[in-house]
């Protein structure tokens, strides 16, 4: 599933809708270049799963967490990560193997630790189109995330 935005706000918009799809113990992993809008996106998932703090990236913490919402919402960075015993250490099966939803910025780079069912969501920049545009592509592995086909714009 490829979406094609060309704002903040529609990209903000396909997170909020996807957070109203998610389910306990759903893993979002997101991928892209610096400035793509990957905290966009979870910002959305946020507000999808009704919470309303401040997103902020957790880039020095790798972790945030959130409990205001319908589930709770475990926000990973961790393009600092350089070995994963050091994303193991701060309890990284606990958080995805629990109840909550997990998103994880930059998990390409945690790619071989990650479970075997995760949603996918790829943002790159389309620059010939102009700054704002952006493809997100949304690529389920598992059956579990076959719901993502009811995403809607």
């Amino acid at each position: 599933m490829i979406f094609s935005v060309n704002s903040v706000e529609q990209t903000t918009a396909i997170g909020l809708e996807l957070g109203k799809l998610l389910k306990s113990g759903d893993i979002v992993c997101l991928t892209g270049d610096l400035g793509t809008g990957k905290t966009h996106i979870t910002k959305g998932i946020a507000k999808g799963l009704g919470i309303d703090d401040h997103i902020t990236s957790p880039t020095f913490t790798i972790v945030n967490e959130y409990d205001s919402g319908r589930l709770k919402f475990y926000h990973f960075d961790v393009y600092r990560v350089s070995d994963p015993d050091e994303i193991y250490a701060i309890g990284f099966d606990d958080y995805i193997f629990s109840d909550g939803v997990s998103v994880i910025e930059w998990a390409n780079y945690i790619e071989d630790i990650l479970p075997n069912e995760y949603l996918h969501i790829h943002i790159e920049k389309n620059l010939d189109k102009g700054e704002n545009f952006r493809s997100i592509t949304l690529k389920p592995y598992g059956e579990r995330y076959d719901y993502i086909k009811e995403l809607k714009l």
